[in-house]
C-alpha cells in the first residue's frame, strides 16, 4: 500500500521575520561577522527580487528557479557568484524549513565551470622574498616583508593572520597556535626552520609582550585586515610584482606543497580545510604542473629504468 504524502501545515511569518530570526539563530551559534555580513549581502540580493514582506510559506522551488533565472537577466554577474548568493539563500530557507515556517523542498546549485586559481610565479616570488636591509628600511617594510615569509609558509588566510599574537609562536616545539579561524575551530600547524628565524628576528625588533598583536604599526598599534591589504599591495608593487592578492599566497602555499610531494591529508590539516573537497579542487587545477617530472616519480617508469636488457622474454622460438 503506498503512503501519502501529507504536507505538514506551516507557520506563518514574513520573509523578513524569517531572515531576522534567522540571523538570530546564527548569531547565538556564534558565526563569524565576516559569515553574518555574507548573510546580509545574500538577502539583499533577494530582496531586490522578491517581496520580503509576503509570507515566506509562498516560497517553492519556482520561486528559487526564477531568482537564480533574474540574476542571469542582470547581465553582471557570474555563475560562481550566483552560486555564492544562492548558498547563503538555500542555509535560509533550510532554516525555514526545519523551523516549520516552509514546506520541504531541495535546492541544487548550478553547474559551474571553475576558473584556475591563480598563483604566484617563482620569479614574482624570489622577488617578494629578497630581505630588505634593516639598516636601511623602514619597520613597515621589514614587517611588511616578514608577511609576505608568514603567509607563504603558512597559508593561513588574512582573518587568522591579522588576529596573531606574540604568544601564538612557540619557538620550542616550533608550533603556531591559529586561535582566530574561519570555522573557528582551534589548532596548531607547524612553523617551519625557515618561518621561524625570520619570525626570531622580527621579534627582536618588534619585541612586545604574549598577548600583543604579532604584526603592527610603527608605534606598537595593531593593523587590521584593510590595512594589511594596503600595505601588501604597496609592498608588492614596489618589489615589481603586479599581483597583490593576499589569498593567492594561500593558493600558491597550496601548489608548492603538492609539487613538492606534500600529502594532501596533511594539507588540508594545515589549511583548516573541514573536508578533502578543496583539497581536490587544488590538485586538480593544477593537473598540468604535476605533469613535470612525472615519469621521474611514476612507479611503472622507474621499475623500467631499474629493468636490464636480459629481463626481456624472447618471443622467437
Amino acid at each position: 500500500m503506498e503512503k501519502l504524502f501529507v504536507a505538514r501545515k506551516v507557520k506563518v511569518v514574513s520573509i523578513q521575520e524569517l531572515f531576522d530570526r534567522f540571523m538570530r539563530d546564527r548569531e547565538c551559534s556564534n558565526v563569524s561577522p565576516y559569515t553574518i555580513g555574507y548573510y546580509q549581502r545574500c538577502f539583499k540580493s533577494f530582496g531586490k527580487f522578491y517581496d520580503v514582506n509576503l509570507p515566506c510559506s509562498e516560497i517553492t522551488l519556482d520561486t528559487v528557479r526564477d531568482y537564480i533565472s533574474w540574476q542571469k537577466e542582470q547581465g553582471n554577474i557570474n555563475d560562481i557568484s550566483i552560486n555564492t548568493n544562492l548558498r547563503g539563500i538555500r542555509s535560509i530557507l533550510y532554516f525555514a524549513m526545519q523551523e516549520g515556517y516552509l514546506q520541504e523542498f531541495k535546492i541544487k546549485l548550478i553547474r559551474t565551470v571553475k576558473p584556475i586559481k591563480p598563483v604566484y610565479t617563482e620569479q614574482e616570488l624570489e622577488k617578494l622574498l629578497k630581505k630588505p636591509n634593516t639598516k636601511q628600511c623602514t619597520f613597515a617594510e621589514y614587517r611588511n616583508w616578514v608577511m609576505v615569509n608568514y603567509l607563504l609558509g603558512t597559508g593561513n588566510r588574512l582573518e587568522t593572520m591579522s588576529k596573531l599574537k606574540v604568544g601564538d609562536l612557540d619557538f620550542e616545539s616550533n608550533q603556531i597556535a591559529l586561535i582566530h579561524t574561519k570555522n573557528k575551530r582551534q589548532y596548531y600547524i607547524p612553523m617551519s626552520l625557515e618561518l621561524a628565524k625570520v619570525l626570531k628576528e622580527y621579534l627582536t625588533y618588534r619585541k612586545g609582550e604574549k598577548d600583543d598583536c604579532l604584526f603592527c604599526s610603527s608605534y606598537g598599534v595593531p593593523i587590521c585586515k584593510g590595512t594589511i591589504q594596503t600595505q601588501i599591495k604597496h609592498f608588492n608593487k614596489t618589489r615589481g610584482v603586479a599581483s597583490t592578492s593576499i589569498h593567492m599566497f594561500r593558493h600558491t602555499f597550496a601548489k608548492m606543497w603538492i609539487l613538492n610531494g606534500g600529502d594532501i591529508i596533511r594539507l588540508q590539516s594545515i589549511l583548516g580545510h573541514s573536508s578533502l573537497e578543496m583539497v581536490k579542487e587544488y590538485v586538480a587545477m593544477f593537473c598540468d604542473d604535476l605533469q613535470e617530472g612525472f615519469s621521474s616519480h611514476n612507479p611503472l617508469d622507474t621499475l623500467a629504468r631499474k629493468r636490464k636488457d636480459g629481463d626481456k622474454i624472447n618471443l622467437k622460438k
